[in-house]
């Protein structure tokens, strides 16, 4: 009995731990779900430069964030950061699922 209730507490406790991911990680993930699609050929040359484009642009906001406020970001910077990589990934699900294909 005691067993599957520490089972049940470390189920929970590793289900919770991966929803606070830090905005670096973040843009990791996505980076490789991009690179999968492309593998996988379900993203176009044409979502692949689009969707890239959004990294990048996300990349350089944080930077100029960054460097605002000597090194850190903000509560806001944070928000603002993890709701342009929300948007972001709902972008790369939707274009690698969009039925088209390359080549």
């Amino acid at each position: 009995m005691k067993l599957s209730i520490v089972a049940t507490v470390l189920l929970a406790l590793a289900g919770t731990a991966g929803i606070a991911q830090t905005i670096p990680q973040r843009q990791i993930n996505q980076q490789d779900r991009i690179a999968q699609g492309i593998r996988s050929g379900r993203l176009t040359p044409r979502e692949t430069r689009a969707l890239e484009g959004r990294e990048m642009s996300i990349n350089r906001q944080e930077r100029a964030m960054r460097r605002a406020d000597y090194g850190r970001l903000t509560r806001r910077d944070r928000v603002i950061l993890n709701h342009r990589l929300n948007r972001t990934s709902r972008a790369i699900y939707r274009d690698k699922h969009n039925g088209f294909r390359r080549g």
